[in-house]
């Protein structure tokens, strides 16, 4: 039976994680939960899977949640120690990370530091901090397997191959839910309609981060990462299906893709249980029902982010971390009705124009570069017309 631990338990990658562990309860145990404000949840998953310890993000939340949970055997602690705490606890082979966002980097380098492998499905850690991520897990001896469904075909498009022999990665991106409007039409995009992803159930963040293409250009910088495969030979190819997750083409111009249906279940359980598939009861993939994918070039003029995310990874350092951190105040403004769905890459832009990058050396490096970049873009929203 293999421990876990669950980063992020609340939102949609944790809750299909669950969703999997109640699947097969003779091959997954979870230990350990952490979570934002959802309470209630939480407590519905303490009581169904007696984790030994869980972390919420503030003392309010964990003051109502051990009175919610007075008599159970749970360790409930909070902040950032405490979630990181919760990472490293002793006993558990796995971490699945799925907190949003940068608050996920420091609970999964802890993870990482105390020796355990990790299933990413928080692509920010690696985005602020990707090659610091790597040089831990070679020190400490752990793998990282990628959990979103683009890093997830890859790495399984590449089992088997020599990576000397890789010429390119190819991500495909749906386009999110606004690829069919106009620029002057997405000048007037309000939240709800930016939300209505037609593929895939996600967070309010990603599902932005879709529409915008930066969830692409974050996948770009991963990719380098994950894959050690510089930007210039990382791709992007618009396919609004959602059945190719994405390809390798390899050096003598073959290519190897992985098929399935757009259910983050699939590469979920393929983190959890490598190097083994677990036979999910799924509906299977029918091509002729599908009849035809299609693919097109991403438009850089209507969809700036994406540009911007290969433009951080070239300047390097601590850009893609402040290129983050701005796409984060950003997407909140714009979800709280604080800017325009357009200005989501001006204050991308003027961040990045307005940081001197460094090189990451440490920790504090990204988390110091986070801060700013945050501070600047709050400037920039707030000194933007309304």
């Amino acid at each position: 039976m293999k421990t876990i631990i669950i980063l992020g338990s609340t939102g949609s990658i944790g809750t299909n994680t669950l969703d999997i562990v109640q699947r097969f309860p003779e091959e997954f145990r979870v230990i350990g939960l952490t979570a934002g404000g959802n309470i209630e949840k939480l407590e519905e998953q303490i009581r169904q899977f007696k984790p030994r310890a869980v972390a919420v993000s503030t003392e309010a939340s964990a003051i109502e949640l051990k009175r919610r949970c007075t008599g159970l055997p749970v360790d409930i602690v909070y902040g950032e120690d405490g979630i990181a705490r919760v990472a490293a606890m002793p006993g558990a082979e796995l971490v699945i990370s799925a907190i949003v966002g940068a608050a996920g980097l420091v609970p999964t380098l802890a993870a990482i530091r105390s020796g355990k492998h990790i299933a990413l499905a928080n692509k920010e850690p690696m985005v602020m901090a990707g090659k610091l991520m790597q040089e831990e897990a070679r020190k400490h001896q752990v793998r990282i397997f990628p959990v979103d469904s683009e890093h997830s075909a890859i790495f399984q498009s590449l089992e088997g191959h020599r990576l000397q022999d890789v010429r390119r990665l190819i991500l495909t991106a749906s386009g999110g839910a606004l690829w069919t409007l106009s620029k002057e039409e997405l000048r007037d995009v309000i939240p709800e309609r930016a939300l209505q992803h037609p593929n895939w159930k996600m967070g309010s963040k990603i599902t932005i981060d879709s529409a915008t293409l930066m969830n692409k250009g974050l996948e770009v910088v991963e990719a380098r990462w994950l894959f050690d495969i510089p930007e210039s030979r990382i791709d992007v190819l618009v396919h609004r299906e959602s059945i190719i997750h994405s390809l390798v083409e390899y050096e003598d111009r073959s290519m190897i893709a992985q098929l399935g249906l757009p259910d983050m279940r699939t590469p979920i359980s393929y983190a959890m249980g490598y190097p083994e598939r677990m036979p999910l009861d799924l509906p299977s993939l029918d091509l002729t029902e599908i009849g035809k994918l299609t693919f097109s070039k991403p438009d850089h003029d209507r969809f700036p982010c994406l540009r911007l995310g290969y433009e951080s990874l070239r300047i390097g350092g601590t850009m893609p971390a402040a290129m983050n951190a701005a796409n984060e105040v950003a997407v909140e403004a714009f979800l709280n009705g604080g800017i325009r769905f357009v200005e989501i890459a001006d204050v991308i832009r003027s961040t990045m124009d307005a940081h001197a990058a460094r090189e990451i050396r440490g920790l504090d490096d990204a988390l110091e570069t986070d801060r700013w970049a945050r501070e600047k873009a709050d400037a920039l929203v707030h000194a933007l017309p309304h």
